[in-house]
């Protein structure tokens, strides 16, 4: 099966840059109709909303028409419990939690309707093992898990499927740019194939889970990490 997402509206949220990016340009040379979202306001292209997700009030009408959701904008602030800022918390759970809750709330009224959607979470390795300094993060990336098994269980009945994808190091701009060559080198080394994903290889995924190559998996988190949490 060849497969297309011709006449499909997919919303893909943090698509300017890194895995969101490479899973538009993924949707869009499959002939999906896609919108997506960022915080970058110098940005100009088709279908593209600037919104900060920490203002949930930014939400607006152009979410309510998607066949299909990918909840990937996220952000990360580094810190010891002691020293972890009462606002990053509320700003990452904000983000990474609140507003993918909020956006699958105003989706699945037409899915619904429809009998039909498909709806990605973009969770993370730490969101299935933990990581010093990153209480926040982890805590979003683990609620989305959470997230993912109750609205799968409830929306199946619709043929509503609802899954998670939990990446691991990738090689984004920004990973080169925090960790730069030594870095990369060094984080490579504690993952079994050897190298970080590529953009490209977590938008694979993300893909087929939306696609119809997917009927029955739902409620499932994918952990796309060369198999660093097996080790």
């Amino acid at each position: 099966m060849q497969i297309s997402f011709k006449n499909k509206n997919v919303l893909v949220t943090g698509g300017t840059r890194g895995i969101g990016a490479a899973t538009v340009k993924l949707f869009r040379s499959l002939g999906a109709n896609v919108t997506f979202t960022g915080r970058s306001h110098p940005i100009v292209a088709d279908g593209y909303y600037c919104i900060d997700f920490s203002d949930l009030a930014s939400l607006g009408d152009f979410v309510r028409d998607i066949d299909i959701l990918v909840n990937n904008a996220g952000i990360n602030a580094i810190n010891p419990i002691n020293d972890f800022l009462d606002s990053d918390w509320d700003k990452i759970v904000g983000v990474n939690l609140t507003a993918p809750y909020k956006i699958i709330k105003a989706v699945t009224e037409r899915m619904k309707a429809k009998r039909s959607g498909k709806i990605i979470n973009v969770s993370s390795i730490y969101g299935l093992v933990g990581k010093s300094y990153r209480a926040g993060y982890c805590a979003s990336k683990f609620g989305i898990r959470g997230l993912t098994v109750a609205v799968a269980a409830e929306l199946a009945e619709y043929n509503i499927l609802v899954n998670a994808v939990a990446p691991g190091f990738t090689l984004t701009d920004l990973t080169t740019r925090i960790l730069g060559p030594d870095g990369i080198d060094r984080v490579s080394e504690t993952v079994p194939m050897g190298r970080l994903a590529q953009p490209e290889e977590i938008a694979n995924t993300i893909i087929f889970l939306a696609s119809d190559l997917n009927t029955y998996i739902s409620g499932q988190t994918i952990t796309v990490d060369g198999g660093f949490t097996n080790v």
